[in-house]
């Protein structure tokens, strides 16, 4: 299946890392049956590593070769498009063999050899913007994947640093984001409610309760799609378990905020 992120509103959504066991499927079981009954498209996104954890013995994920093989797996049994992170440009190449998407995280936006490197597999890219940048500064990164080669690009509002266990998200960021690079505009509600080394042990708390009141303005105030990371038993999650949203519970964020972008846009329109 290919992915376009022209094809608009949608949703990329899974668990923060590849995890054993059944929660891959579940999870993308659901979301499969999530975009039929929502009528919109669904990626499902794992990371194969999370280089960027707060500790060293903190999970990761299985791997490159393990990561892709369970994401693989997941497409086979689904039909669902894939995601996923790529940290090094020598990456860039075997992750495109095997996923629909390359995504770049945040804190790597400005890799110039990395951008680059996902530009030239000609797969769609994700670029997310860094937590310190502003909208109009990610131009610079979109115009590196897009002469590299990529001609499907969006960018990502993840939320600016506040001080230093916050994250606040400015709705304006929406729409100078989108003329400043051209891009459709994602909006990551899950990571943006993170409240960086505030958990036990250094780890990222976050405010799950903000996700639905954020999801919804972030509907009305231009976002194109809508990035969550979700699992069906939060608590239990390897990574980010005080910000995933429960998969239980997905339809019922997803759906109000549907209806907020399809109403904010006739608005527009009128």
């Amino acid at each position: 299946m290919t992915w376009s992120f022209r094809e608009t509103p949608f949703l990329i959504a899974g668990p923060c890392v590849v995890e054993p066991g059944d929660v891959m499927l579940r999870t993308a079981e659901a979301l499969a049956a999530l975009g039929v009954r929502l009528g919109i498209p669904v990626c499902f996104k794992a990371s194969f590593d999370k280089a960027n954890r707060a500790r060293l013995g903190s999970a990761r994920g299985p791997g490159l070769d393990d990561g892709l093989r369970a994401l693989e797996r997941v497409r086979a049994l689904t039909a669902l498009p894939l995601l996923t992170d790529i940290h090094e440009a020598r990456q860039a190449a075997a992750v495109a063999a095997v996923v629909d998407v390359l995504q770049v995280p945040a804190f790597l936006c400005r890799q110039t050899d990395l951008l680059v490197a996902a530009g030239r597999t000609g797969r769609p890219v994700n670029v997310k913007k860094g937590q310190w940048m502003a909208p109009e500064a990610m131009a610079g990164a979109v115009e590196k994947v897009r002469e590299s080669g990529s001609a499907d690009v969006a960018v990502t509002e993840r939320g600016s640093f506040f001080g230093y266990g916050d994250l606040v998200v400015d709705m304006r960021s929406f729409r100078r984001m989108a003329d400043a690079t051209g891009a459709p505009v994602i909006y990551d509600a899950t990571h943006s409610v993170q409240q960086p080394g505030q958990a036990a042990g250094g780890a990222s708390g976050g405010l799950r309760e903000f996700i639905p009141p954020l999801l919804l303005a972030a509907a009305a105030a231009g976002a194109d799609g809508f990035f969550l990371e979700t699992h069906p038993e939060p608590a239990a999650a390897l990574s980010d378990a005080a910000t995933q949203w429960p998969l239980a519970r997905l339809y019922d964020l997803m759906a109000p905020a549907l209806d907020v972008w399809a109403r904010a846009r006739d608005a527009v329109r009128a």
